[in-house]
């Protein structure tokens, strides 16, 4: 009777082990991005927050704003609530790189190289990175509550992957978003769908641009 009590322990924890996978199976969700006229958007953020229970804490991951030909890359960052974020200066002329924004205000003074400490974004929202010697160089980082999120690329599409089966809400974030304050959000039942699209109400794109004239001198 050993041998048949044996197989039988085994069969139902091999039940109960399928059970459990099915309920964690990894989802993912394609995501396209286009604006009122129909044209792709890149540099939009998506992210997917669940409907019910808590979002899984940040991983310790590296994440990086370089400044390189006196720029910021990439142009628009998201990282989840707790993260650090390094701000390495990869240009022969030193910066200053500050924000003002409600999420997050800090100051790197004038430096050369990779700052020793970096800095954590814990608090959700929008973050408006500046250098105060060269007014052209702007930067978003956006702080979200969740590690599922994706930037899009030229073609304005991007995917969600490993996310549990379940329901989230997807959100939409640009910075030339009309309404920052409610960005456009759909309810997605996952795996059951695989796929949804944004229509974003943007403003006319205004960014400074580097003078050619402008060799940064006066700040190495």
């Amino acid at each position: 009777m050993a041998p048949h009590r044996s197989f039988s322990s085994l069969l139902v924890a091999l039940c109960l082990w399928c059970c459990c996978s099915s309920s964690a199976i990894a989802a993912e969700i394609a995501v396209t991005v286009r604006d009122s006229r129909g044209a792709p958007v890149r540099d939009a953020v998506i992210y997917a927050l669940p409907v019910t229970g808590k979002a899984p804490p940040a991983r310790r991951q590296k994440v990086e704003v370089q400044q390189r030909d006196q720029q910021f890359l990439p142009y628009v960052s998201v990282v989840q609530t707790g993260s650090a974020v390094l701000f390495p200066n990869n240009d022969d002329v030193k910066h200053h790189v500050y924000s003002f924004s409600p999420a997050k205000k800090f100051e790197l003074p004038l430096y050369a190289g990779t700052p020793a400490e970096p800095i954590v974004f814990d608090k959700p929202g929008v973050v408006t990175l500046g250098c105060n010697i060269h007014d052209w160089m702007i930067a978003y980082v956006l702080v979200v509550p969740t590690p599922w999120f994706a930037v899009t690329g030229a073609d304005g599409a991007a995917q969600l992957r490993n996310l549990p089966a379940g329901a989230y809400d997807i959100e939409a974030w640009q910075p030339r978003l009309r309404n920052q304050a409610q960005p456009p959000r759909q309810r997605v039942n996952l795996p059951a769908q695989s796929s949804t699209a944004f229509q974003l109400d943007l403003k006319p794109e205004v960014r400074l641009r580097r003078s050619p004239t402008d060799s940064g001198d006066g700040y190495r």
